[in-house]
């Protein structure tokens, strides 16, 4: 019980459940943070060494992400303990065990995150009626397959180019966790001028300080194949992409990756957080003190789930992607103009700005 309130404050959770059958093999976790702006969007990701910590602290970041992009939602999170590469029958059945479980939360929609994609969210919506991230046939916007997360992170380098030594046009890219999020950031930033140097995902890192193919090397990629196995660079283990010489480094891969114990092996000069919670607060502050730029993650990487809201709503892929835009480039602007004023991180900054937009939410409710 006592590691349920570990994570309370005065803007949440408002529920921690925890969800298990037996007979499918579902253990799962969902974290309610907070609804006063609206039902909780956030994403469900699968993974087989998920925690509570975990849950809790990515609610948060929801509930920040959703507050600062000016979302008519709060925050959640939920988290299904299990191998997403596990046979396509077995992900149904705990997948429909998990959104049976949780039909009658009206206060919570589930978007897909690590693991999961639009296909899964159309199990849930077929047993909960409510689901964001829908594929296109029930009216979704697929936005894994137009980048949205990736397209935002483009967007808010464009506006950090104003606030640091890093211009686009000729930047050196490096990704961690060339997926989703992370491949179609590097596509958008080489639309931009930029080239990606190198890529990592679970299984290797490729690295060419000329520059990688950068439709050859998703085309490899989309066989199935690790980017560390592919021949246009020098192959090197995972972890090798942290110490990377580049302009542009983009972490899209697992929460914690960057920590006091290596963030001081970074060589980037700008940071866009593609993944939730990738950095550490004590390494995001040694990130600063040493003259890098390093854009949270909710807001960094936002467009998600503002196409996710976009959707739900009945919106169109371009309105989506023009709704995006104007917030995140607004936000970051924001962000790091009071990041200047205050002389903050610019973390500080921007949970200052979300927070107070919660709280303005919350005084607006009877509980």
């Amino acid at each position: 019980m006592n590691e349920m309130f570990q994570f309370a404050d005065d803007l949440g959770p408002e529920k921690v459940i925890a969800i298990y059958n037996a007979k499918v093999g579902l253990r799962a976790m969902l974290v309610i943070d907070n609804t006063a702006a609206g039902p909780a969007l956030g994403g469900c990701r699968m993974a087989p060494d998920v925690t509570l910590r975990e849950c809790a602290r990515l609610a948060r970041a929801m509930t920040m992400k959703n507050a600062a992009a000016g979302l008519p939602h709060g925050g959640a999170k939920s988290v299904i303990a299990a191998d997403p590469r596990m046979p396509a029958a077995s992900k149904e059945s705990i997948l429909r065990a998990f959104a049976h479980a949780i039909r009658d939360l009206r206060d919570y929609i589930t978007g897909p995150d690590m693991g999961l994609d639009e296909r899964t969210m159309a199990w849930v919506y077929d047993e909960t009626g409510r689901a964001a991230g829908l594929p296109a046939e029930l009216g979704g916007i697929p936005l894994d397959e137009i980048g949205a997360t990736g397209f935002g992170l483009a967007i808010a380098a464009e506006v950090a180019q104003g606030f640091c030594d890093v211009k686009i046009a000729g930047a050196r890219v490096a990704v961690q966790g060339f997926g989703a999020v992370g491949r179609h950031a590097a596509r958008f930033l080489a639309a931009r001028g930029a080239a990606l140097v190198a890529a990592a995902d679970s299984r290797g890192t490729i690295i060419n300080p000329s520059g990688l193919d950068l439709e050859a090397l998703i085309a490899f990629q989309r066989q199935g194949r690790s980017v560390g196995e592919f021949a246009g660079g020098q192959r090197m283990e995972r972890d090798a992409i942290v110490g990377v010489d580049c302009d542009i480094w983009i972490p899209a891969a697992r929460p914690d990756v960057i920590t006091m114990a290596n963030v001081d092996s970074i060589r980037a000069r700008l940071i866009l957080q593609g993944a939730n919670i990738p950095i550490s607060l004590d390494a995001e502050r040694r990130l600063h003190e040493r003259g890098v730029l390093s854009l949270p993650d909710f807001i960094a990487n936002a467009g998600g789930v503002i196409c996710a809201s976009v959707e739900y709503h009945g919106g169109t892929h371009s309105q989506a992607m023009q709704t995006i835009e104007e917030k995140i480039r607004s936000n970051v602007r924001a962000v790091l103009d009071a990041m200047r004023e205050r002389k903050v991180t610019p973390r500080e900054a921007a949970v200052g700005m979300a927070r107070e937009r919660v709280m303005r939410a919350m005084a607006c409710r009877r509980f």
